[in-house]
């Protein structure tokens, strides 16, 4: 009688393994799916180990420890993208990580109005001027960002740095990574974009005309 209870039991164990597996492939979204699949590699681990199915039992074993760090994978991207959103003050210091850095003597003209668009910049130090409007952004600050969300090719104004600065710049490809890789920084971005875009006429005037430089308290530096 308790053999047969425990086949029984030992059953029970593979059945809801199955349908914790079945459940898994119902999921939409990432964190329910991870927490069923690394209950469902435990039930079948507990199974094929009773049972001595050493394949299934070595699948399982190496599908818990993936399942386990995909699912920290997540749960520390969305810490990283609430960290971004919440910050009072956007950091963009980890473009100097991924930027081309260059020493940048007083007058040196960063990109002129109608030059191609080629990279975002990152003011390390020093202080740079939006010629057109006369606004001037100090370390910390990001400028030319504006060029990779819209279909032009050209800047619209002229950059120029007032005192010797430090730049970092990266181009679309090395942007999309970083906003891959590190979500804090992606928002960041968007808040400062979004900031500018409402200092420059709100959301309307940004739909019903081309963004420009004219009375913007932050201004939009590169729609291009």
């Amino acid at each position: 009688m308790n053999g047969l209870m425990s086949l029984h039991g030992v059953e029970a164990i593979g059945w809801l393994a199955s349908a914790l597996t079945v459940a898994t492939y119902a999921m939409n979204t990432m964190i329910p799916l991870r927490i069923l699949a690394i209950a469902s590699s435990v039930c079948f681990g507990v199974y094929a180990a009773i049972l001595q199915l050493w394949p299934l039992l070595a699948m399982e074993l190496l599908l818990l420890p993936i399942n386990i760090y995909r699912f920290w994978q997540i749960l520390s991207l969305r810490g990283r993208l609430k960290k971004g959103a919440l910050s009072e003050l956007p950091d963009f210091s980890v473009i100097k990580r991924y930027g081309k850095a260059r020493k940048a003597p007083a007058g040196t003209i960063v990109f002129r109005r109608g030059d191609p668009v080629d990279a975002l910049y990152f003011l390390g130090a020093g202080r740079v001027q939006i010629e057109e409007v006369g606004v001037e952004l100090a370390a910390g600050e990001i400028f030319g960002e504006i060029a990779f969300f819209t279909d032009d090719a050209v800047r619209t104004a002229t950059v120029r740095c007032t005192e010797e600065s430090e730049l970092y710049e990266i181009d679309e490809r090395r942007f999309m990574r970083l906003q891959f890789e590190d979500p804090s920084f992606g928002m960041s971005v968007m808040r400062v974009i979004t900031r500018r875009l409402m200092e420059n006429g709100g959301a309307g005037t940004a739909k019903s005309q081309p963004v420009t430089q004219e009375g913007a308290r932050f201004p939009v530096q590169d729609p291009a």
